[in-house]
């Protein structure tokens, strides 16, 4: 299948895509304003960069507040650079309520990588999705992996159930918990548990961190254990019977690999103990995906889920434009009001115009469905 129209590039496009592939990380900001303000032919120059994507090992890095995301992060692009790795930084912050820009974006959090010109740090907003990454964020992630950017970090803001926005763009994802902090683990009881790859008690020369770290390994035993009924798998979408996982195939989608149980580790970010061990055990995570075959279920699963949002963005935008048609959604709520119609009725009028353009196409492409392809473009 060939490139749609609205992802044709223009020919000032076209060289900002060829100078970021050449290695100019002025172009590669300008894309990433680019794709955070979602301006014009942003889509065209995603779908450029996507067959040069695949490359870097994607890490999130999520947890609660005050855990030491940002130290760590440093540590862990300064200890990448030592062994001569290129290092991409994707920081999601709290979105301004009258901005929607990162309002903590002016923050220090590179003090170790100033200067290094193979350290690309760029604060983003979530853009109200506080808990997870906004889809400007996954085609940034995008941008520094056709860059050539060996490892990307991805840290997110807080701890919580949105945090699973992570795993559709992170290969391998840090969960951090600071000791001593019930609250932190109980909120990996509550649905973060599932999503990580290994878990980082840092701050560990606090008081409480062996309690900590107990509790956490106690968490990720019983997250294993068969007797559950239910096996968490690769960011906890496997189970023993392996269901339709919701992309048309069976869930094994891996041949049955064996399964990845997360390591429970310490560090100091502001020493550095411990981040060479973590970075093994992201290496050894790396290799995991690659030789079980997981990695191939795990791109499949994410990309099935960035289609949809996009289709459901773009359709909602369609739908949009059609309640504006009609007068705005204030003035259709009236007309509800006043029992003139319902909002189903109004609902089923208002998206009848795109089900009829589908049904269209759908009957034109039956009618030349014996038909040679053109130019083999099923576009």
């Amino acid at each position: 299948m060939g490139r749609s129209d609205a992802t044709a590039l223009g020919d000032g496009d076209a060289e900002l895509v060829e100078d970021l592939l050449a290695g100019s990380h002025r172009a590669l900001a300008r894309v990433i304003t680019r794709i955070e303000n979602r301006a014009a032919g942003y889509r065209g120059i995603v779908a450029a960069l996507h067959e040069h994507t695949g490359g870097a090992d994607v890490i999130g890095v999520t947890g609660a507040p005050g855990a030491g995301k940002s130290t760590l992060v440093d540590k862990l692009a300064a200890a990448y650079r030592d062994r001569g790795d290129t290092v991409g930084v994707v920081a999601v912050d709290p979105s301004s309520p009258y901005t929607g820009g990162a309002v903590l974006g002016d923050r220090i959090r590179m003090a170790s990588n100033v200067g290094d010109m193979d350290v690309f740090f760029r604060s983003m907003s979530a853009r109200g999705q506080l808990g997870g990454l906004s889809m400007a964020t996954a085609d940034a992630v995008k941008a520094l992996d056709a860059f050539g950017k060996d490892a990307v970090i991805i840290e997110t803001v807080g701890a919580g159930q949105n945090e699973v926005d992570v795993v559709r763009t992170a290969d391998t994802v840090a969960v951090l918990v600071q000791p001593g902090s019930g609250d932190d683990v109980q909120t990996l009881k509550a649905g973060i548990l599932e999503i990580g790859d290994v878990f980082v008690v840092n701050k560990a020369d606090m008081d409480g961190a062996e309690r900590t770290l107990a509790e956490l390994e106690e968490m990720v035993h019983r997250r294993e254990s068969p007797t559950k009924g239910l096996d968490g798998g690769h960011h906890g979408f496997e189970v023993p019977d392996h269901p339709d996982d919701g992309d048309g195939t069976d869930g094994d989608d891996g041949g049955g690999e064996p399964e990845w149980t997360p390591e429970v580790l310490r560090t100091v970010a502001n020493t550095g103990e411990g981040v060479p061990e973590l970075i093994e055990a992201f290496d050894a995570h790396a290799t995991h995906l690659r030789e079980s075959g997981a990695i191939e279920s795990t791109k499949r699963r994410r990309y099935a889920e960035e289609i949809r949002t996009l289709v459901r963005s773009d359709v909602g935008a369609l739908a949009s434009a059609e309640i504006e048609r009609r007068g705005g959604i204030d003035a259709l709520a009236d007309s509800v009001r006043r029992r003139e119609t319902d909002p189903y009725s109004l609902a089923a009028e208002i998206v009848a115009p795109i089900a009829d353009c589908v049904e269209s196409d759908a009957e034109g492409v039956g009618d030349v469905g014996g038909a040679e392809p053109v130019d083999g473009d099923a576009t």
